[in-house]
């Protein structure tokens, strides 16, 4: 992992502040969310469940206020009574945006991922093309570890994008079970029955008969895995196969990753007797820990770099790793109606942020660039009992995008 040290920090001069309510990047970025399409309607859809990934190229912030304003590189901005410094600016997305998620289907329910590419001139793989990419190009696809697979993706007017959502649904009728737009959809190779692709048997999951059985290692393979990331491999063709957005060879590699954990996504669950000698039964959640046959997971823990301060406030570590998350701060705190915590990143920290009551977007993504993956925005939607956790390197928002307020239990460290 490193800094991306070609990402803009703009100086903000001594005695100014940015204006954060004109073109703010959160609600740029949740505007990328609500502009998305789906191939069928939405009743199709589990929205709640719904989760996207938006890979971008650059990001711009903004650098730290007063005296420190000349301070313009992160390794060494290290006042954490300056909060201005982590606070995202812009950004610019790539090409390319996916979406996973629930679809019902008659009385199936299972997953689906979507995959989009810019139409128009701009993106790369038209520009290569010299502009004639047509109505289909093709997706070369590696979902985990099964084997590779070539896609047709046809052009979508309604979003000005080619876009492909391939579904788990094993049934020969697929397009007997929907409706008019998903017909249309299907038709068009839009939507398309992959089951060799997209696996996944929710009701696996089902609580009983689980009981102290590790979650990780129930259908591993399920696209929609409650813990567990998923781990995409993807190039883009023109439909001849000639020309490619392929990262150089790379490949792009994308992860669906955010630490999210609560009443059903969670490690391990079970029923306790006499809870530490009381009386009764106890049902628990196990949702991180450090203990026993999970003590090898380090989930808790956070790597160090030179830049980083650990847990005792200084640079001087001897390990690149800590084992434990260093708490700093706990707070309550209520998002009142379409209130939103900016996009901001976290050199150093680790932080918690618990829903308490009502729900929310989260979003979780990489200031780091990260060896196994591309930089990406990732949004879920953060439900009561529910809480994402963020490592050192990673930035974070959240967004309450309802007419009530939300309660929120923050702990972790500042940065």
């Amino acid at each position: 992992m490193f800094i991306v040290h070609s990402d803009t920090v703009v100086k903000v001069e001594p005695n100014t502040s940015p204006s954060y309510n004109q073109g703010n990047p959160l609600s740029k970025l949740l505007n990328l969310m609500e502009r998305s399409q789906l191939a069928a309607e939405r009743q199709y859809y589990i929205m709640g469940q719904a989760q996207y990934l938006f890979p971008f190229e650059w990001l711009s912030l903004y650098g730290p206020a007063g005296n420190d304003a000349d301070i313009l590189d992160p390794e060494v901005q290290d006042n954490k009574n300056d909060f201005q410094k982590q606070n995202i600016k812009d950004f610019r997305t790539t090409d390319t945006f996916l979406i996973r998620g629930l679809i019902k289907i008659g009385e199936w329910i299972g997953p689906f991922l979507r995959l989009s590419y810019r139409g128009g001139p701009d993106s790369k793989l038209s520009v290569a093309a010299n502009h004639q990419l047509g109505e289909k190009i093709k997706l070369w696809l590696k979902v985990g570890n099964a084997a590779p697979s070539m896609i047709t993706v046809p052009y979508n007017p309604l979003s000005d994008r080619y876009e492909v959502e391939l579904v788990g649904y094993a049934g020969g009728d697929l397009r007997d079970q929907l409706d008019i737009k998903g017909v249309q959809a299907f038709d068009r190779l839009e939507l398309q029955a992959r089951p060799d692709l997209i696996t996944g048997n929710m009701d696996a999951f089902n609580r009983e008969g689980i009981n102290g059985v590790h979650l990780q290692d129930i259908d591993p393979t399920n696209v929609m895995h409650p813990v567990l990331p998923l781990h995409l491999e993807v190039a883009w063709t023109n439909f001849e196969e000639k020309i490619w957005d392929a990262q150089n060879g790379a490949n792009y590699h994308y992860e669906f990753n955010m630490i999210l954990r609560g009443w059903n996504n969670y490690l391990e669950t079970g029923i306790s007797a006499n809870p530490h000698g009381g009386i009764g039964f106890l049902e628990y959640r196990n949702l991180m820990s450090n203990y026993g046959g999970k003590s090898k997971q380090n989930e808790l823990g956070r790597s160090l770099n030179s830049w980083n301060f650990n847990a005792f406030g200084n640079k001087n570590h001897l390990s690149n790793f800590e084992p434990f998350f260093s708490v700093d701060y706990m707070d309550l705190h209520l998002l009142k109606a379409n209130c939103g915590i900016g996009i901001h990143r976290h050199r150093d920290n680790q932080e918690m942020f618990l829903m308490m009551e009502g729900q929310g977007f989260m979003v979780i993504g990489d200031w780091y660039k990260m060896d196994q993956r591309e930089r990406c925005f990732e949004i879920r939607t953060l439900h009561s009992g529910d809480f994402a956790m963020l490592k050192g390197g990673n930035l974070h928002a959240l967004m309450n995008a309802t007419d009530e307020d939300i309660s929120l239990f923050m702990c972790g460290g500042y940065d």
